[in-house]
């Protein structure tokens, strides 16, 4: 059921750690997978790896989201470009960083659904749309007064798309991964005094890794979600659960 052969996907931050590894897995279920990228150059080595088509474009310029997706024939997508700012307080929040996560974090992923929704529409096979979002957005966590806000957006922007797109047969859902342990985010996640009594109140007491997400999503993408829109999934360990 999570066959997806011949499907064009779209996968923006191909060139992240879970954007990769979600092509991966998109790849070997057959899809014609689309790596999305801010360059050509940083999206080489997972295009060398899988074979899938690069397309580089800016999350944060319409006439570039515009440009490189108008007429392009989709079937799916997986938002997956992201940045996470910094850690601060509300009383120490660089409102600069602020609006450039949100722009990238919610306002490019609503570009990309702008302009691949119309090419969905057009094509009038249905598909499916999956935001990776957080569980920043389903708790309050302390210093992701940024990051949290614009995860929060994008739960937003899947449930009215989803409400919005149905009609056309498209689903569109969200994941909300727990951290993933990689080097970008051990800075924080990895000291002791954090990720301590973080994993020790997960039920699962464990970081994902990439295949953790990959999977949901390929699954969401499937026939076998077929019924599933308007949802956003937490891929936490149970944290959110408590």
């Amino acid at each position: 059921m999570t066959d997806l052969t011949g499907r064009t996907i779209l996968v923006t931050g191909a060139s992240g750690g879970i954007g990769g590894e979600t092509v991966r897995h998109l790849v070997a279920k057959g899809a014609d997978v689309i790596a999305s990228g801010q360059s050509e150059e940083s999206l080489a080595a997972i295009v060398a790896e899988t074979g899938a088509r690069p397309l580089a474009f800016d999350l944060t310029s319409e006439a570039s989201v515009k440009g490189a997706l108008e007429g392009l024939d989709l079937w799916g997508v997986v938002n997956c470009g992201g940045w996470g700012g910094e850690i601060a307080s509300p009383t120490e929040t660089d409102i600069d960083v602020f609006d450039k996560v949100i722009s990238i974090n919610a306002r490019g992923s609503l570009l990309v659904i702008k302009y691949a929704a119309a090419s969905m529409i057009r094509l009038g096979k249905g598909g499916s749309i999956v935001n990776v979002s957080s569980q920043a957005s389903l708790v309050a966590l302390k210093g992701h007064i940024s990051y949290g806000s614009s995860k929060a957006a994008l739960d937003n922007i899947t449930r009215v798309s989803a409400l919005e797109l149905g009609e056309y047969g498209i689903r569109v859902n969200a994941v909300n991964p727990t951290v993933v342990m990689t080097p970008m985010s051990a800075w924080y996640w990895g000291r002791p005094e954090i990720e301590g009594p973080f994993l020790a109140a997960m039920p699962l007491h464990r970081w994902a890794t990439e295949a953790d997400i990959a999977a949901p999503i390929a699954f969401l993408l499937s026939d076998g979600a077929a019924m599933i829109s308007g949802v956003s999934l937490p891929i936490d360990g149970g944290f959110t659960a408590q």
